[in-house]
């Protein structure tokens, strides 16, 4: 009985990725060229998500520092604290902001991950990386919320038009690997295939 639920989602999942293959692939290509600028300049990058969003921001910053598919030496890169103790001493939502302001750089790139782009601490972050001449790669959701709103011309924005938080994460998800995977073909070149 399952079954066709459970193979329904397979096909929802494929459908949609299909459906923004060819809108989201400038800006994943801009977000790329955004992230290598940094890294090859000598910048870091930082990553932040709230809720199960900072787990993608880990996966991510996981990514560029150990490698996606093939080995090469780490990207500074680090995910920052949106929950657990640091968090917890600023309930208001300002410690993303505060790591912002103290570890980022001019020329450094914040990337930050939401489903629906509409979470305070992560707008304020964006506030803050725009105070230390940083880059926002802003991945979200729907319509990107006032996430969406706060990002400048030089920030890249890569938005999954829909609406269920599932899809957006399992297309989010795709983003990071293939942003990974075109910053180790610039810096490795093309891998033959096996």
């Amino acid at each position: 009985m399952l079954d066709q639920r459970i193979q329904q989602h397979f096909i929802d999942s494929a459908d949609l990725h299909y459906q923004v293959a060819e809108a989201l692939a400038k800006p994943v290509d801009a977000a790329v060229q955004a992230v290598l600028a940094c890294v090859t300049g000598g910048g870091k990058v930082l990553t932040a998500g709230m809720g199960a969003s900072s787990a993608m921001a880990q996966y991510l910053a996981l990514l560029l520092v150990g490698g996606f598919e093939r080995s090469r030496p780490g990207l500074a890169a680090m995910a920052l604290a949106s929950d657990g103790l640091m968090a917890s001493a600023w309930p208001d939502g300002r410690a993303l902001a505060l790591q912002v302001r103290a570890l980022g750089q001019t020329g450094d790139v914040l990337v930050l991950i939401s489903a629906d782009g509409e979470e305070g601490a992560l707008v304020e972050a964006v506030q803050a990386a725009h105070e230390r001449e940083m880059t926002v790669l802003a991945l979200t959701g729907q319509n990107g919320g006032g996430l969406g709103r706060q990002l400048r011309e030089t920030d890249v924005h890569v938005c999954v038009p829909h609406d269920r938080v599932a899809r957006i994460r399992e297309v989010q998800h795709l983003v990071l690997h293939c942003l990974c995977d075109a910053i180790d073909t610039q810096l490795l070149g093309e891998q033959e295939p096996v």
